[in-house]
């Protein structure tokens, strides 16, 4: 049986980091008659008056604006409207080149969202097939397709349980028992260090930290509205790299991730050769990562 080659792992952010702006901009809100600017100021407020959680405030807001103003508020709508999003330069072509890259270096690429938006909207998206899995918050549905519960909302510190979900190979989210018993570091299925974490800001430094805390890589995007705050993030220490929201081949950060998935690809093969000179004289093997639990 041929051995399974090692996972590289791409974890993305999804607004303002594989595209331009806030999802629901780009057609919900419009929907509404509303810019971004109002939607979101009535959001907030909501949120702040009621002190709900950011992120469950906005998806009852989004209910509340459509039954005002009679519009059809359904999964099938929402997936359409995600048909707008605008990407960044190179987006589109950027999982299959990059794919092409780690198999020719000897590992397997896997690509993840962890989103504080819409999964049906994602959904919509031209590059929804391109992710193993699609972390992000979602309503549930009635019989007749209208909303009625949160099915999942991640806010930026949620977002780490699903890290540790691609790190045990855990993906189902209603299964907490798998994902929090114990398991032997080299059980898990992608180590920390194989990870690369992608976002755009502040919503993001929770798993930034991690990554950079368990050996695995943070980067941050940016266009020039948030360069400041990315290069903040470099400053302080919460980020390893950051580069313009431009994925197109031969990209600063295209180059860069290509080192990193080099570097992921030769630890791991040098790892390979230590483990398999340590069970020839019968020495303990160590785990090829930072176990957390």
């Amino acid at each position: 049986m041929a051995k399974q080659r090692p996972i590289v792992a791409f974890l993305y952010d999804f607004d303002k980091t594989l595209c331009t702006t806030d999802m629901q901009d780009y057609a919900f809100i419009p929907s509404l008659g509303m810019t971004p600017a109002e939607f979101w100021a009535v959001a907030n407020g909501f949120g702040r008056a009621n002190r709900i959680d950011g992120i469950l405030a906005y998806m009852y807001t989004m209910i509340r604006e459509a039954e005002r103003k009679n519009l059809p508020f359904t999964r099938e709508d929402l997936v359409e409207k995600g048909r707008s999003i605008v990407l960044f330069p190179g987006v589109q072509e950027w999982f299959r080149r990059i794919n092409r890259f780690g198999a020719e270096q000897g590992v397997q690429v896997e690509h993840y969202i962890i989103s504080s938006g819409l999964r049906e909207i994602i959904e919509g998206s031209s590059i929804s097939g391109e992710f193993k899995e699609i972390y992000a918050s979602e309503f549930y549905y009635d019989e007749a397709g209208r909303p009625v519960w949160p099915k999942l909302a991640v806010n930026f510190t949620a977002k780490t349980q699903f890290v540790y979900r691609i790190n045990k190979g855990v993906l189902d989210v209603s299964d907490d028992k798998t994902l929090n018993d114990s398991m032997p570091d080299d059980s898990k299925r992608v180590p920390f260090t194989n990870m690369v974490y992608m976002g755009d800001g502040l919503s993001d430094v929770p798993c930034m930290k991690m990554m950079r805390a368990y050996g695995g890589q943070a980067i941050a995007v940016y266009q020039e509205s948030n360069r400041l705050g990315v290069e903040d993030l470099l400053a302080k220490g919460r980020v390893d790299y950051i580069f313009p929201a431009d994925y197109s081949e031969g990209t600063a950060l295209d180059l860069t991730v290509k080192n990193i998935i080099r570097k992921m690809a030769i630890t791991d093969l040098l790892w390979e050769e230590n483990t398999q000179q340590l069970r020839s004289i019968g020495g303990d093997v160590l785990p090829n990562q930072v176990g957390l639990f």
